[in-house]
């Protein structure tokens, strides 16, 4: 049987199952922990960082934290909210995205969260990189100017028989999505 926990967040005392996830817990509790790559039907991601809190005073991505007993969590504090906002802006800047302008109006996570976050220019200046639109495949077009290595995708898309369609590739900056062909070609619309 799961042992029932109590901690912290923001001051307001919880009390929920030991090993829960943190962002769900919050959430249950009124509490807001935006996240980019966290979906609860698989194990956290931690690529988008935007998730990130105080655990204990040090700082960590929230989505990966299993509560246990005595937990003492800070997420709306001056400092992290800061934080979150340079990290959408940094997204914003290095994808050349235009969130406040794009057609998308409300259909995307990351111009929802900027909406919320009240940015509507960012800090920082536009790398305006020149990345490879793929068109070869034959169900989709990859614009890799506007991905945000959030792994979504990679993590998310299979072939009816479990297969890989994404993967990462190269490290660092360098870091990119490619496109298995092949496996691509078996998706279907179900």
């Amino acid at each position: 049987m799961n042992k029932i926990v109590t901690l912290t967040i923001d001051g307001k005392k919880i009390e929920t199952f030991e090993g829960r996830n943190l962002v769900d817990v919050a959430k249950e509790n009124g509490i807001y922990i935006p996240t980019l790559c966290y979906f609860r039907e698989i194990n956290p991601l931690a690529t988008c960082r935007i998730c990130t809190v105080k655990l204990n005073g040090r700082h960590t991505t929230g989505c990966t934290i299993k509560v246990t007993d005595g937990m003492e969590i800070e997420v709306n504090t001056p400092e992290l909210l800061d934080n979150r906002k340079a990290i959408i802006e940094m997204l914003y800047a290095e994808g050349n995205h235009f969130c406040p302008s794009c057609e998308k109006s409300g259909k995307c996570d990351m111009q929802n969260l900027g909406y919320d976050m009240g940015i509507t220019v960012t800090r920082y200046s536009h790398v305006f990189s020149n990345k490879i639109v793929d068109f070869n495949p034959k169900r989709m077009v990859m614009e890799s100017n506007r991905c945000i290595l959030c792994k979504r995708c990679v993590v998310e898309v299979k072939t009816k028989d479990g297969k890989d369609v994404f993967s990462f590739v190269k490290r660092g900056v360098r870091t990119h999505v490619q496109i298995d062909y092949e496996q691509e070609a078996k998706l279907t619309e179900s």
